[in-house]
């Protein structure tokens, strides 16, 4: 069934509540069950702890495990602490391997050891394999759940096989090869396998041209080696090409959509967008520490003014023009900031060249300071009939749209040199920055020809 628009979704909800009011078991199940998992956990994680709890009674945790994968991650934790534990240990084991430790991730340590010690000790087992893996990386989103063949099998001995261990796999469109000592030798698509002779040997027919990632990978670049290539799946190795798990397609959308959320997050100088706020002081301990940052920028930006009062108080009307000055260097920067970002997140920055990218934004800053340095030399002269002081806007202007252009492009690319993830130039820092090199320019510009305006 296709996802529910929210009209017919409050309708079918509407009929499933009468079922769960009237305790009408098997009749809540037959309607619940015949959705799709993606609208049972929308419709899921719109309803109270009340009816959430009644629910857990009427499904079985594989059930719920399966609502629980797709749910939104900030959902997740807070449905963990209202389960019984042991009934939440038993849906963490029904789910696969690395969705669950996605879960796990998200809880404290104490939380965790409660979990693994209720579990059943091979799903725990699998589990810890996973958890020891450092966060975002390629061993942190992989899957222990997938099938092997050996290079010396027969294609009717690799089919029979097939058919026993698929059922507990995440993905059998591609199947893996490996020798004695477990080394990835090999890949053979599903297809590939079906069409062959059952007497031929798996190493005559596989490709031993493997696309693998290693475990202690970035998973951005997990990403981008999915993008690049088209894959459904990646195999993950070790540093001796031991094979030790997968990572799907259906992970890496997960991992983009995480990497988006958190540049984004970054960009706006907000802890993280993706957990929903409880209350307003939950807000706002999130964004305080980073607004309490910026007021500091701003506070230098005001004692750079106030550095300048003279100048002020011999021509007032120069202060009618810094907002503007101001602005143009913020909104320029942040377009600048928001090329490199994206840049360095597709990798398109290593192909094109940092210095080429710095060059072409020198030039675009070139073009439109000249551009707007003359377009409000030409509005302040017929506006306020003082050529010098138009001069003075529009020069400044060209000088500030420069540099606020470079510097735009040139901090992301220093802290992505200095493997600090370059969205940390986030767009108020990269503002409050340009505000500080326009009050410079401008007004030390207007020190040095206060002879000529006056």
């Amino acid at each position: 069934m296709e996802h529910l628009e929210e009209i017919e979704r409050q309708k079918l909800w509407d009929r499933i509540e009468s079922t769960l009011l009237n305790e009408q078991i098997d009749q809540f199940r037959a309607e619940f069950l015949e959705l799709h998992p993606y609208d049972q956990a929308r419709i899921f994680e719109d309803q109270s702890e009340k009816v959430r709890k009644q629910i857990y009674t009427y499904l079985s945790p594989e059930e719920i495990a399966e609502i629980v994968e797709h749910l939104d991650a900030g959902y997740v934790e807070v449905l963990f602490t209202e389960m019984n534990p042991q009934y939440s240990s038993q849906v963490i084991a029904e789910m696969s391997t690395d969705d669950a430790v996605d879960i796990l991730n998200t809880l404290n340590k104490n939380e965790v050891a409660s979990f693994l010690a209720i579990m059943d000790k091979p799903h725990a087992d699998k589990i810890k394999e996973l958890l020891h893996y450092e966060e975002k990386t390629a061993g942190s989103i992989m899957t222990t759940e997938f099938v092997v063949i050996h290079s010396s099998m027969t294609v009717r001995e690799a089919m029979l096989h097939l058919r026993k261990e698929a059922p507990g796999a995440e993905t059998i469109y591609y199947v893996y090869v490996i020798d004695d000592a477990k080394h990835l030798v090999g890949v053979i698509s599903l297809r590939d396998l079906i069409v062959a002779e059952d007497d031929w040997y798996i190493s005559d027919i596989m490709s031993e041209r493997i696309v693998s990632v290693p475990v202690g990978e970035n998973q951005e670049e997990v990403a981008r080696m999915v993008r690049d290539y088209d894959f459904l799946a990646l195999p993950v190795v070790d540093f001796q090409n031991h094979l030790l798990g997968i990572i799907t397609v259906d992970d890496i959308m997960d991992v983009m959509e995480e990497e988006a959320n958190e540049d984004y997050s970054k960009l706006a100088a907000v802890a993280d967008v993706d957990t929903p706020d409880v209350n307003a002081l939950s807000a706002a301990k999130k964004r305080l520490p980073w607004l309490i940052i910026l007021l500091f920028l701003g506070m230098l930006t005001a004692s750079l003014i106030g550095r300048f009062e003279n100048t002020l108080n011999e021509k007032a009307i120069l202060a009618i023009f810094l907002p503007l000055i101001a602005g143009m260097a913020g909104n320029t920067g942040t377009q600048a900031l928001a090329v490199a970002v994206r840049g360095i997140a597709t990798g398109e920055i290593e192909k094109e060249g940092k210095y080429k990218l710095l060059f072409r934004e020198a030039g675009t800053g070139l073009i439109t300071g000249i551009s707007c340095g003359v377009l409000i030399t030409l509005i302040v002269y017929l506006w306020q009939g003082q050529l010098y002081l138009g001069i003075l806007v529009g020069i400044s202007i060209m000088i500030t749209l420069v540099i606020a252009t470079l510097a735009g492009s040139f901090i992301p690319l220093l802290m992505h040199r200095l493997n600090i993830d370059p969205a940390v130039a986030s767009g108020p820092f990269i503002t409050t920055i340009n505000d500080i090199i326009s009050i410079l320019i401008y007004f030390g510009m207007a020190t040095l020809f206060m002879n000529m305006l006056i």
